[in-house]
């Protein structure tokens, strides 16, 4: 029971969860009108049954490198007109040891910088080019037209020790490339996976969980069975399968990392635990061979427990304060070893 009120005198009483809908039920009117109604009625309802997540980290707490080793690995940071997160990726990368560079699209055109010094290259996310034509694809076009630029990326991602990483912006760059998940040319263009509008209809940036799947990507490399909060920004990001039968085969082939779970740690697509409607509430998606990674959610937006809204009570505040997403990186690390 919740009791409101002043000077001794309650103005009103009510169970706890029914003061709250009436407190939000001025916010769901305006959701029905700038939202898809059924996302909205879907949020609404979800709150009377919503409990305290099952967060669990199979590596709870990475050891971050707060020096640079000698000869450390290079990992370049790639952005395009519009781009954002730039920072916070070179932050992660740095703190599982990277020696960290800032690569834009002009430099790789104008051949100022070329690829061949890099192990990893990270597409950060934002919004290229203002997502004018859609999302990432005046960045792609970039990619795929520009003769220097498409010949570097193209070396770089046939040698074997390279990985990218594509977040947001970067995974939709990913996708439209063709690098996740069955490589450039593997399948027609017009039945690879790709990203569509959230169901939702609009932008939805929100602090949700994810489950680490048994997969073939290195990116993960003990995290399997993890349960993590972790950061989402995206109006774009739910994954289509024009051709139903690669979906299947990207679920069985172990090129599904991530998915969106509820509060039981249940993969789903309904909102708002997964937000933006992907099927099986697919999150990323990943190579066969393990070593390039695209996904929607910004795990480099999560590597220090101060990043995070919420955690568990029983994790420590105290010592390092790296969260167990900047594992991710430093697993990346461990592959250039």
């Amino acid at each position: 029971m919740t009791i409101i009120g002043k000077s001794g005198q309650v103005e009103l009483e009510d169970k706890m969860t029914v003061l709250r809908d009436r407190w939000e039920s001025s916010s769901f009117a305006l959701e029905m009108m700038q939202a898809n109604p059924a996302c909205v009625v879907q949020e609404r309802d979800s709150m009377a049954v919503r409990s305290t997540p099952p967060i669990h980290a199979v590596i709870l707490n990475p050891e971050p490198q707060w020096l640079l080793a000698a000869g450390a690995p290079k990992v370049g940071i790639v952005r395009e007109e519009g781009s954002n997160g730039d920072r916070e990726m070179a932050a992660a990368f740095r703190l599982a040891g990277f020696e960290c560079w800032d690569v834009t699209m002009t430099d790789l055109a104008r051949g100022a910088i070329g690829l061949e010094q890099f192990r990893g290259l990270a597409f950060v996310g934002g919004f290229s080019y203002a997502d004018t034509l859609g999302s990432a694809k005046g960045w792609a076009a970039t990619c795929a037209f520009q003769p220097r630029v498409a010949a570097q990326l193209s070396a770089f991602y046939e040698r074997k020790d390279t990985f990218s990483l594509g977040v947001c912006n970067g995974c939709q760059l990913l996708h439209r490339l063709q690098w996740v998940p069955f490589g450039p040319g593997a399948v027609p263009e017009g039945e690879a996976p790709r990203l569509a509008h959230n169901d939702s209809a609009r932008f939805e940036s929100r602090y949700i969980n994810l489950r680490v799947e048994k997969s073939s990507s290195m990116w993960f490399a003990g995290m399997e069975g993890s349960i993590l909060g972790v950061w989402s920004a995206h109006g774009e990001g739910k994954f289509e399968f024009p051709n139903p039968a690669l979906q299947d085969r990207a679920e069985s082939d172990g090129h599904v990392p991530l998915r969106f779970v509820d509060d039981q740690g249940r993969a789903t697509r309904a909102y708002p635990y997964c937000p933006n409607g992907s099927p099986g509430g697919i999150a990323g998606m990943t190579t066969k061979d393990g070593r390039h990674l695209a996904l929607m959610p910004h795990p480099e937006r999560s590597v220090l427990k101060w990043q995070l809204p919420w955690m568990p009570n029983e994790w420590s505040r105290e010592g390092p304060q790296a969260a167990p997403w900047l594992q991710l990186f430093i697993n990346a690390r461990r592959f250039c070893n």
